[in-house]
């Protein structure tokens, strides 16, 4: 006889709140009734191994069947089946799942069930007009049902003569989503949701090559692996199944660096394997390549906020029951045992990395500059995996030697402590560009390291936090005896004037699109009589502004740099020379008596301004026609790649008229 009546819910409006708000991605509906079949199988195969179930089992499978035509979709398998009783209680109460009670009753034969809220059904109206149900449960004497419901609250529930046992789920396709009554669409899905679920799942016939085309053969075409390498014991794979598995995973990525294999089931259950792919040098390529399961069933591979945000540069699979799947993925940042999973994960990251330096230091070296990028962006995101990454990240040198961190603060301490007795790491971002201030310090018989990722601006300033009594400094940030400052300098002795006017005389000749900061000092006859260089404090400020570093006002103000000029070389001497014999000193003009008229105090402001723009004017003047002040400069321009267009047509001219008047006159 049938009944009919209305569906237990609070509102009259499930349904457009089902459609739109319950998941994300109407694709999701047919991962969620794929598990619900997959569920109950796993349900027979325990009832069968606790003996409760004596019959037989048959072949245990899941099949998908669609009819593109009709545009009909059924999802069959041949599980635990329903009664009566069960269909009201299961299907017509929304969000009464019997998932948990039938675990905790076969927990000793059944790891787990997918399903947690009972609302996986009812996603098949995001993208069904209609859905029916027909079902006969294992149980002796049960008898069919047949369920169905035109997406309203109202459902018709009646005896059928089903007589195999088992469900079946046949979704009449929506006109407006009439996408998922097309094969390949199907097949797309069960391949990106399906391929790893632990009972086989049957879509269509394998297909053949024949007669120039694709024919069916009478073959299933099972899309999944039920025995994914994750869920298996590494005691029993090889490497080369972890290299096979991730080429499978990843066709077009290079092999990876190396592998953890995840295994916890307390205080939680987590299975998985992460790979270290060569990251080399850029932060945003490899994100969001690890794959989320549930159970075998694919969750999400956007897995921001679900680990720390420095393990989505990793690849691979992380699987746990644990991990709620029908609810939108914005809940799982704030579940407590997803942060629980991600705490575990940093935890086996960082244990799997020291283990390699400690145990295989040959081979942490040769992968480091792959690996560099990863360790840096932890550090600097994560304070627990930084601490962690001390005792292993390296540094490398500008002879490619490799250093820990510890060890190489040992090797420089002896030379490179200042006399504020701070240890000073001298590192350079570009050894061709850098060259001639990488020698200076190598005379000195100080080490240069070599810090090139792109994440080193940001890294620098996190190890001048974690390293006692030490600091960074880029070797062309200053002349390297001001780097590693021995004693206290005897500066040149130069009155305000005589300094205003080393700094108009040198900014005149220098590019104007960037500020430039004068100063004097000795560096030795045999010093480079001009030095340009930019501050360790701007350039790096700059730097991490560039890489988003929440500093953007350094990334908007004009490069800026200082301009040492070297008062003991005797080029500078000369110029200073000609400069005093071709230069009058700026008129000295007295301030106005403090009782004066405002029309007298200004007549005295404009004739210092007066004076002021006209001594300025004689030094550009001076500046602009004396060749040697041109050519140290132009040199020391050349020196930083700063030197372009006509000042670089007009230095080679300049030199080659240079070398003429020196050989041949």
């Amino acid at each position: 006889m049938a009944t009919s009546g209305k569906i237990g819910v609070t509102t009259e409006n499930i349904f457009p709140v089902i459609k739109k708000f319950l998941y994300s991605d109407h694709e999701i509906f047919l991962r969620e009734l794929v598990a619900n079949a997959v569920d109950a199988t796993q349900k027979m195969k325990a009832l069968a191994a606790s003996g409760e179930f004596k019959g037989e089992l048959g072949e245990l499978q899941v099949r998908v069947e669609l009819d593109e035509d009709a545009k009909v979709l059924k999802i069959i398998d041949n599980g635990i089946g329903m009664t009566e009783e069960e269909v009201d209680k299961y299907i017509n109460q929304i969000a009464f799942s019997s998932a948990g009670e039938f675990l905790e009753k076969y927990k000793d034969q059944l790891s787990s069930i997918i399903g947690h809220f009972g609302l996986g059904f009812y996603s098949a109206f995001m993208v069904a007009r209609k859905v029916t149900i027909a079902t006969l449960s294992w149980k002796d004497g049960a008898k069919g049902v047949k369920w169905s419901c035109d997406g309203s609250p109202e459902y018709e529930m009646e005896p059928c003569d089903k007589t195999d046992r088992g469900t079946v789920i046949t979704l009449y396709i929506d006109d407006e989503e009439k996408e998922y009554a097309g094969k390949n669409r199907i097949q797309g899905l069960l391949n990106k949701y399906c391929k790893f679920m632990p009972v086989p799942v049957v879509f269509g016939k394998e297909q053949e090559w024949k007669d120039g085309k694709y024919v069916d053969t009478e073959k299933d075409n099972i899309i999944n692996k039920i025995d994914p390498l994750w869920a298996r014991k590494p005691s029993e794979l090889k490497e080369e199944d972890y290299m096979e598995f991730y080429r499978n995973l990843y066709p077009m990525q290079e092999d990876p660096l190396f592998y953890i294999h995840l295994n916890v089931d307390y205080p939680f259950n987590l299975t998985g394997i992460l790979y270290f792919p060569k990251i080399k040098n850029n932060v945003e390529i490899s994100r969001n390549k690890i794959q989320l399961y549930c159970n075998q069933m694919f969750v999400t591979d956007s897995v921001d906020n679900i680990v720390p945000d420095f393990l989505t540069l990793l690849h691979g699979v992380i699987d746990s029951p644990d991990i709620p799947l029908n609810v939108s993925r914005s809940y799982l940042q704030s579940d407590a045992n997803v942060k629980k999973i991600s705490t575990y994960i940093t935890k086996k990251v960082a244990d799997r990395l020291e283990d390699i330096f400690k145990n295989e230091r040959e081979q942490w070296e040769s992968k480091w500059d792959n690996l560099k990028l990863f360790i840096e962006y932890g550090m600097l995101s994560d304070e627990k995996f930084c601490d962690r990454a001390m005792k292993f990240a390296l540094l490398k040198n500008t002879d490619n030697k490799y250093f820990s961190i510890e060890d190489y603060k040992k090797a420089i301490e002896a030379e490179q402590t200042d006399k504020d007795k701070k240890v000073v790491f001298l590192y350079a971002t570009d050894t061709e560009a850098q060259y001639s201030y990488i020698e200076a310090a190598r005379a000195k018989g100080y080490d240069v390291l070599l810090m090139d990722c792109q994440l080193d601006s940001h890294f620098v300033n996190l190890l001048e936090t974690k390293v006692e009594n030490a600091k960074f400094a880029r070797v062309d940030s200053d002349s390297v005896d001001n780097l590693i400052a021995k004693e206290e300098k005897i500066r040149p002795e130069l009155s305000d004037a005589e300094k205003n006017d080393l700094s108009e005389i040198f900014r005149a000749v220098m590019p104007s699109e960037n500020e430039y900061y004068v100063q004097a000092d000795n560096l030795g006859e045999n010093a480079a009589p001009l030095l340009i260089t930019q501050s360790e404090f701007m350039r790096r400020y700059r730097e991490m502004s560039a890489m988003g570093g929440g500093m953007n006002f350094y990334g908007q103000m004009p490069a800026s740099y200082n301009i040492t000029v070297n008062m003991q070389n005797p080029l500078v001497a000369r110029i200073m020379d000609a400069k005093k014999a071709q230069v009058k000193p700026e008129d000295v003009i007295p301030d106005a008596d403090k009782d004066a008229s405002e029309e007298v105090k200004k007549t005295v402001r404009d004739a210092k301004d007066a004076a002021s723009e006209a001594h300025k004017a004689e030094l550009k003047s001076f500046a602009e026609s004396n060749e040697i002040l041109k050519q140290i400069s132009d040199l020391a321009l050349l020196a930083n790649g700063m030197l372009k267009g006509k000042a670089l047509s007009d230095f080679i001219s300049r030199s080659a008229k240079v070398v003429e008047d020196a050989y041949l006159k």
